[in-house]
């Protein structure tokens, strides 16, 4: 009766690629938005954020909020936008079959890409969409350098 050896392989007990991409799939769904405290009543509100020569721009959308119940702060390099989303009047004597819009407090931090001028820092409005254009810092732009020849 021969005996055999076999070599112990710890890979073997890691969790596979598609284990590991099914639980990370499946809390995406789940949980969505877990971790970035972007709560908007409960739902997450997405923004864009991007990039000119000058400017960091901001753009979220906001459909439901005054402007004057909007909070903008910059500390750092952190822009924090919060607020609250007023509760219309509801129908007492009505039966609802959906009720999908949330309404309560929000508030959502992001970093910001580079260092901003928060004095000449605009935002503007319109249409339920907040943009804020955060002009760069001097200090961070982009200088030439121009070569003397002899």
């Amino acid at each position: 009766m021969a005996k055999s050896l076999i070599r112990w392989d710890p890979t073997g007990e890691m969790i596979s690629l598609r284990d590991a991409m099914d639980r990370l799939l499946g809390e995406s769904f789940i949980r969505p938005w877990l971790g970035r405290g972007t709560f908007f009543g409960g739902e997450a509100f997405a923004l864009d954020m991007y990039e000119t020569d000058d400017n960091v721009i901001v753009e979220a959308p906001l459909p439901g909020v005054k402007p004057e119940e909007i909070d903008i702060q910059v500390s750092g390099n952190v822009l924090t936008i919060k607020g609250e989303r007023k509760e219309e009047k509801k129908e007492e004597k009505a039966s609802y079959v959906y009720q999908e819009r949330s309404f309560g407090g929000f508030c959502r931090s992001v970093t910001l890409p580079t260092d901003v001028d928060v004095d000449k820092a605009e935002a503007a409005f319109e249409h339920g969409v907040l943009t804020l254009t955060l002009p760069k810092s001097e200090a961070v732009k982009p200088k030439t350098i121009k070569i003397k020849t002899k």
